[in-house]
């Protein structure tokens, strides 16, 4: 372990730097829609930056909403322990501006 912990510090701590991975396989996930994971370390990354990250790996028509974090250890390594997973929803659509109203009624013929 000492050794693990002396070669992040001598490499600059790369081994904390957040990325991709494969999101939690939930058979009763009741979100629809592509799923994402980011490995990070929560003493090392804000919530802002995963959050980013998330994002960034949906496409650009959808949103990354957090659904879940875990520290399974299955897929992320011990110094980047928490697993978000997003699932990718759709961006809402913009409200339709009301069409505008036809000239008054006494300037018609």
């Amino acid at each position: 372990m000492a050794a693990l912990l002396f070669a992040a510090t001598v490499s600059g701590c790369s081994a904390l730097t957040p990325f991709s991975t494969g999101p939690l396989a939930d058979p009763k996930a009741k979100d629809p829609g592509p799923r994402v994971a980011i490995c990070y370390n929560p003493l090392k990354t804000a919530d802002e930056k995963v959050q980013q990250l998330g994002q960034a790996q949906c496409s650009g028509d959808t949103i990354a909403q957090l659904v879940s974090t875990d520290y399974h250890l299955d897929d992320c390594p011990m110094l980047t322990p928490a697993r978000a997973t997003f699932v990718c929803k759709p961006r809402p659509k913009p409200p339709t501006a009301p069409a505008a109203p036809g000239p008054p009624a006494s300037t018609r013929k």
